[in-house]
């Protein structure tokens, strides 16, 4: 396709799917790594992604961050979650924003996203299903008192709380399932939607990637640097960075 085609299929996707949006009552947005990269925080499959780069000590970054590893290695363990997967300067991009402003009044918004940074809320939006926990949010595994994200990064070595027991990321690593009443919310939202937008994400994680099969609503968008699997049955697929594209959304 030339590029003046490739331009024009383009506008004529943005414009649709600003349309959809604009009639949408109850919106669902499904994000993923991809929405926060503009952010400054890596993807975990691209080329640069995290699992692309050298583990520690002769382990895969995908190895590190599993449950059985926790609790092997807990040192090892927050050497590599405090050094890779924490960035406290992050702030919300352009995309995280667009979708935050869309809520109103008269439209409901609800993100369900596998990420855990907490950059949806932080640009404001209120209803957040975060599938996979977040770096905010840490707790005691003996006592369960909690803590945030300044504890763990004020620490060295495996963070512990005042009754002597660890201090974990209530994030959930390979080998753990993930909470039942989050499915629920998340299933909930997914159903209850008009239209769902799914942004950023490769759709290969599951059971996250799974959720999407709920949707029964009237409009389905994919946004994506790469292909998904979901694509064909999108009523509009646009690939590209997740903040350019809310850009010209919001324009």
């Amino acid at each position: 396709m030339a590029n003046g085609e490739h331009d024009g299929e383009l506008k004529k996707q943005i414009e649709g799917l600003k349309a959809a949006i604009a009639r949408s009552r109850r919106l669902c947005v499904f994000s993923g790594a991809g929405i926060s990269c503009p952010s400054g925080i890596p993807d975990f499959r691209s080329a640069d992604g995290i699992y692309n780069q050298p583990g520690l000590e002769g382990y895969s970054p995908e190895q590190i961050i599993s449950h059985s590893f926790l609790e092997l290695r807990p040192e090892l363990f927050f050497e590599f979650y405090r050094s890779r997967l924490v960035y406290p300067d992050a702030k919300p991009n352009g995309a995280h924003i667009y979708f935050a402003k869309l809520e109103s009044p008269s439209r409901r918004v609800d993100v369900v996203t596998q990420n855990i940074d907490g950059l949806h809320s932080a640009a404001g939006s209120t209803h957040v299903i975060e599938l996979h926990g977040a770096v905010a949010r840490n707790y005691c595994v003996r006592c369960g008192k909690r803590y945030g994200l300044e504890y763990i990064l004020s620490t060295s070595g495996v963070p512990h709380c005042d009754c002597g027991g660890m201090v974990r990321p209530d994030v959930v690593l390979y080998e753990e399932p993930l909470d039942e009443n989050v499915i629920y919310e998340a299933i909930d939202a997914i159903s209850h939607a008009d239209t769902m937008v799914v942004v950023g994400t490769s759709l290969t994680v599951y059971p996250a990637a799974s959720f999407t099969g709920y949707f029964r609503g009237d409009v389905l968008a994919v946004i994506n640097r790469d292909p998904t699997p979901l694509d064909r049955y999108a009523d509009f697929a646009i690939y590209g960075d997740a903040a350019e594209i809310a850009r010209q959304l919001a324009e």
